[in-house]
């Protein structure tokens, strides 16, 4: 089962934040309102990143690298259920660092 979802069409075109705490449309909000439930059962999950006004490096950081952090040893597998849709290279390997980052610090903790 594959589920897309559009950041500026079903969440926001102005990402910002981190945390619920710094309002709606946070990374956290994301994480948790799109990304979780999907991975969890397993499903192919494509985020289209096109069409906001950008991104701040919170934001990512805290929806994707948090995904790893929140997922813990569910994590293994993680780059075959999560797709990247952009045309911003830079931009998916901004992403691709938060993720490969949060994944290695459970490999030193034995974790996964």
């Amino acid at each position: 089962m594959q589920k897309v979802v559009s950041v500026a069409r079903d969440f926001t075109a102005f990402p910002s934040g981190r945390y619920k705490k710094n309002g709606p449309t946070s990374g956290e909000e994301f994480r948790d309102r799109f990304l979780l439930a999907p991975i969890r059962e397993r499903c192919q999950i494509v985020v289209q990143l096109d069409g906001t006004i950008g991104y701040g490096s919170s934001f990512l950081e805290e929806a994707f690298g948090g995904l790893v952090r929140s997922l813990g040893p569910e994590s293994t597998g993680l780059s075959d259920n999560l797709k990247l849709d952009t045309a911003n290279e830079v931009l998916r390997k901004e992403i691709m660092g938060y993720i490969e980052a949060e994944l290695r610090k459970l490999k030193a903790a034995g974790t996964i």
